[in-house]
């Protein structure tokens, strides 16, 4: 199971007995809060120096990767690329209607195209930061955890149809990523997929919370 190591739990250390480098053990990551606290006090990661020598050496094998693996990441590149353009799409779709909804989805899209530039070897993977709700929570929010709840059509007969369809096909669309993603990294042997695979689970997770805010109540729809 994941364990987050958070701002107050660093503080706590801290307090006990100050340190100037803090190294991860497996199964442990940072919350965004913990990434700025270890940041504000100029702390660094005993891993940044492994982990950059390690894309290092990624993007050099991937020069010579077979010619099935070249295949898989440019059909993954395109299909990101794909999903940029919807995003852009659906964003202008919904401008009119909410201004605040559409910056949210055009925010979203820089998140698919950090996915993009990773692959590519053109930069890191950078997490979403989880808004809270009632059944998300920084314990679940890079999971699969499925959609909070089956969109029919009876979704057609609401005031709002037109952006709770256009985002819910949108989240289908990310959902689709993960088969390409899992067949380019799956004869490799780092953890470089599965970071991936959070991350997409993070984007999916963050649509849901869009269509549960704009279907309303206060009750979680969430289908446990």
């Amino acid at each position: 199971m994941m364990k987050f190591i958070t701002e107050e739990y660093l503080r706590d250390l801290y307090k006990k007995e100050p340190f100037s480098t803090y190294e991860l053990n497996q199964g442990e990551r940072l919350t965004p809060g913990g990434k700025q606290y270890l940041s504000d006090r100029g702390i660094k990661m005993l891993d940044e120096v492994s982990y950059n020598n390690k894309k290092i050496s990624e993007v050099k094998q991937s020069k010579t990767l077979p010619v099935g693996n070249k295949n898989s990441k440019k059909k993954l590149y395109y299909k990101l690329k794909s999903i940029e353009a919807l995003f852009l799409i659906t964003s202008s779709d919904i401008l009119k209607e909410d201004i605040a909804l559409a910056q949210s989805i055009i925010t979203l899209r820089k998140n698919i195209t950090n996915i993009r530039k990773f692959i590519e070897g053109k930069g890191e993977i950078e997490s979403l930061s989880c808004q809270y709700c009632t059944g998300i929570n920084e314990t679940n929010f890079y999971d699969d955890i499925d959609d909070c709840f089956e969109i029919t059509e009876f979704f057609m007969q609401l005031e709002r149809s037109k952006e709770i369809l256009k985002l819910h096909a949108l989240r289908c669309s990310v959902h689709e990523l993960k088969p390409y993603v899992t067949e380019v990294y799956e004869n490799e042997e780092n953890n470089l997929g599965n970071e991936v695979i959070k991350n997409i689970n993070s984007i999916i997770n963050s649509l849901s919370q869009m269509i549960c805010s704009i279907i309303g109540g206060k009750r979680c729809q969430r289908k446990n």
